[in-house]
């Protein structure tokens, strides 16, 4: 998951220093073919200013525009641009004008604009109406949840009036979107409250279960090995013997993120692949019999670490998804192999409740890997998009935000979506469940390994 905007925002309160940014006339992209001047990205709900340098997000809707993130160039790299929350735009301008934010597959469409909307120049409406309106024009799933979002403006609009109190107007919002059981849903009040959910019958993967399971995995099915750490302890490995006398390779990851001091997606990467250099040595790969792939207990993070993990695994690049916007065409995503050395035999993934975010999107792309593939255990949590981070304008709300997935990520097909239900496995177990723990049972490593044998018959 990769905050786009984040929750840096404010009302915007003068636009003085924007002057120059704002035309009169049409401009065209052969007119001016710097990424200077004023953009809307397409169906993203922002919009970027560009000048000298400096690049300052404001997040739109059509009654709205606050004030978002801003950014410099990155190391005096005219089209890179360095946000003051940490994550790296490129703007390609040109007749095709495009966004790519690090780690995030993909670009985002970019239209010149004249000027800033009118929006940015006029009074702006209050907390509720921004919040219904980001919801309005960018969630997709309202029809798939059976949420009929315009009754629930009707039915809150007197109740957010009436309100005079920010934990009654946080009441409200946050009774507005706990019927959609969207783990990408968020409303962050500052002092007030933090809400937050997950799909029914699950469990977030925060540092107390990660390090239960973590303890779990090497006592019972690692036989008391410790697993050897990487990345800021959030990759693991140990070699398992087979029953044959060979050896399976065991990979746990518990995020895509955080591999790093810095949590950039350039430094996250490097670790990545030191980590994947240290355990896919040649010999290894030669000798393993198979892998079982463990993000059961995965906060996920960058979608693009989950397609350089899948780069390792691959002889044969492949279709992995494709991403669309409500108002934008599907944008197919590739796995390609790496430049380094690669596993391709056969990969027991497992995946559970708390699978999230990246750890789905992985998921989603081994689904069409082209060597021998299961997925064992129980469906994933059922968020694939990046977040939308927004925030709330109004005296005292300056730390309140609110974020939305505003994506949907597709089969092959081109119209299966596994949000909301999450990717459902191949061979359903039981992931840790009290039962399991209570009786010292690991149904979907067992499993794994299993298969893992039947394969080398």
């Amino acid at each position: 998951m990769i905050t786009q905007f984040r929750k840096t925002a404010a009302l915007v309160a003068g636009l003085c220093a924007l002057g120059a940014l704002t035309t009169t006339g049409a401009a065209s992209a052969a007119e001016r073919p710097g990424p200077d001047g004023i953009w809307q990205v397409d169906d993203y709900g922002t919009v970027l200013a560009v000048r000298g340098g400096v690049l300052d997000t404001y997040q739109v809707t059509s009654v709205s525009c606050l004030k978002g993130v801003a950014g410099t160039h990155e190391n005096n790299t005219p089209a890179r641009y360095a946000m003051a929350d940490g994550d790296v735009y490129t703007l390609r301008a040109g007749v095709r004008a495009k966004l790519h934010i690090d780690g995030s597959p993909g670009d985002r469409s970019l239209r010149r604009l004249t000027a800033l909307p009118a929006t940015c120049r006029a009074p702006q409406p209050g907390a509720f109406d921004v919040f219904w309106q980001t919801f309005q024009e960018n969630y997709p799933f309202f029809a798939a949840k059976g949420i009929d979002w315009k009754e629930v403006r009707e039915r809150y609009r007197p109740r957010a009036e009436a309100a005079r109190t920010d934990a009654e107007l946080y009441d409200i919002l946050t009774e507005m979107v706990a019927p959609l059981h969207d783990a990408h849903v968020v409303v962050s009040a500052d002092k007030t409250g933090f809400f937050g959910m997950t799909r029914p019958g699950t469990v977030v993967p925060g540092p107390g279960l990660d390090t239960k399971v973590r303890a779990f995995v090497e006592r019972r099915d690692l036989k008391g090995r410790s697993l050897r750490p990487y990345a800021n302890g959030r990759i693991g490995y140990a070699d398992v013997p087979a029953p044959d006398g060979g050896s399976y390779g065991y990979l746990r990851l518990s995020a895509f993120s955080g591999y790093s001091k810095a949590n950039t997606y350039a430094a996250n990467r490097a670790e990545l692949d030191r980590a994947l250099d240290a355990i896919l040595t040649p010999d290894r790969v030669h000798r393993l019999r198979g892998l079982i792939l463990d993000v059961r207990v995965n906060g996920g993070g960058s979608d693009s670490l989950g397609l350089d993990l899948a780069a390792r695994l691959t002889d044969r690049p492949y279709f992995a998804y494709a991403k669309r916007t409500r108002h934008t065409a599907p944008r197919p995503q590739h796995v390609r192999p790496a430049a380094a050395t690669r596993y391709s035999g056969p990969v027991a993934l497992l995946t559970g409740g708390s699978t999230f975010s990246a750890g789905e999107t992985f998921t989603q792309a081994m689904m069409e890997r082209p060597a021998p593939t299961t997925r064992i255990g129980e469906p994933t949590q059922g968020v694939f998009s990046d977040v939308m981070e927004r925030a709330l304008p109004g005296e005292g709300h300056d730390k309140w935000w609110f974020g939305l997935p505003n994506e949907e990520f597709l089969a092959r097909d081109g119209r299966t979506t596994f949000d909301g239900v999450g990717v459902p496995p191949l061979l359903p177990e039981p992931v840790f469940t009290d039962a399991e723990f209570a009786h010292d049972r690991d149904a979907a490593f067992d499993r794994a390994m299993g298969w893992l044998g039947e394969r080398g018959r």
